[in-house]
């Protein structure tokens, strides 16, 4: 066998696990394959025999390349920067987690949580999921972020708090009485060709992403005079017009934990939505149609 064609081996074994550390971080799946595409033309382009243990670089890789988009976020949104290469002040230990509060935590950081880590500057994000999601040690976070291993303890033990402290009124129940509120609502003025109320429902910024075989599949359609899906569509008034009229079959499901909505003739989810919901407004739409991808996901139909 060709070293090349053991390489990509190795990698598809690593696909699974990338793409979970990548979407825990960026909360898109449509960016989290890009972060993963990216990992792995760095790896083709690396002398991996030197490697030895290639799970570790790989995800190493992919978390950097995460953090550099984190912050390429932040720049277009014009939020202000934190200062890498300042040392982190002192804080007290907190005391130690027990093994079942940690698997909560760990179990939590799904959809309903990418709200809560989305406030979160991008070192602390990254910090955060890879010691208490995927129990990454300091030292090597503390080659991700450019940090010593004490600062990079301090950047988890700070984003540890602001989640647990959100994390009760992320769950609420009026919150997701909110959500399901927002997603009825959306459903209905989708169904009804409603542009006014689906640009009302839709943050200005918002940012529909489709996988590759949404793609794929409409552009098979557009032959029968379908409409044709962009793997991107920026802004609510593009958005909105790409629902305008459709979703009929659509219906909300919970999915991973958070309210969004599905396409499942006869109970069966071929298409998924997940929703990213800040205040009153959807700011973000990833369609997964990709049937693999579809099996990874925890759906409830309501």
């Amino acid at each position: 066998m060709r070293e090349s064609e053991w390489l990509a081996g190795e990698f598809e074994k690593n696909r699974s696990h990338l793409r979970a550390v990548a979407y825990r971080m960026l909360g898109s799946a449509y960016e989290a394959d890009d972060a993963v595409q990216e990992t792995w033309l760095r790896l083709s382009r690396s002398d991996a025999g030197k490697v030895e243990n290639l799970k570790a670089w790989l995800t190493t890789v992919v978390a950097r390349i995460c953090l550099d988009m984190l912050r390429s976020r932040n720049l277009k949104r014009e939020e202000p920067l934190e200062l890498p290469d300042d040392p982190l002040p002192a804080a007290p230990e907190e005391e130690e987690a027990s093994p079942e509060h940690e698997t909560l935590m760990a179990d939590s950081v799904g959809l309903a949580m990418l709200a809560v880590l989305d406030t979160l500057p991008p070192a602390e994000r990254v910090a955060f999921v890879l010691h208490d999601v995927f129990d990454m040690a300091f030292e090597e976070i503390a080659a991700v972020v450019g940090r010593s291993p004490a600062a990079a303890r301090q950047l988890a033990s700070r984003a540890r708090r602001r989640v647990r402290g959100a994390a009760p009124a992320a769950m609420a129940d009026s919150d997701r009485r909110r959500q399901r509120r927002i997603v009825d609502a959306f459903l209905a003025a989708s169904r009804d060709g409603d542009f006014e109320a689906l640009l009302a429902l839709l943050d200005p910024a918002v940012v529909l992403r489709a996988d590759e075989v949404a793609v794929r599949l409409s552009a098979a359609r557009a032959a029968q005079g379908a409409f044709k899906l962009a793997p991107e569509i920026r802004g609510a008034a593009a958005v909105a017009e790409t629902f305008k009229g459709k979703a009929r079959a659509a219906q909300p499901a919970l999915i991973n934990g958070a309210l969004g909505f599905v396409w499942a003739p006869g109970g069966q989810p071929r298409a998924v939505f997940l929703l990213a919901i800040s205040g009153e407004r959807i700011t973000g739409i990833d369609l997964i149609a990709d049937p693999e991808r579809i099996r990874e996901l925890e759906i409830e139909l309501h």
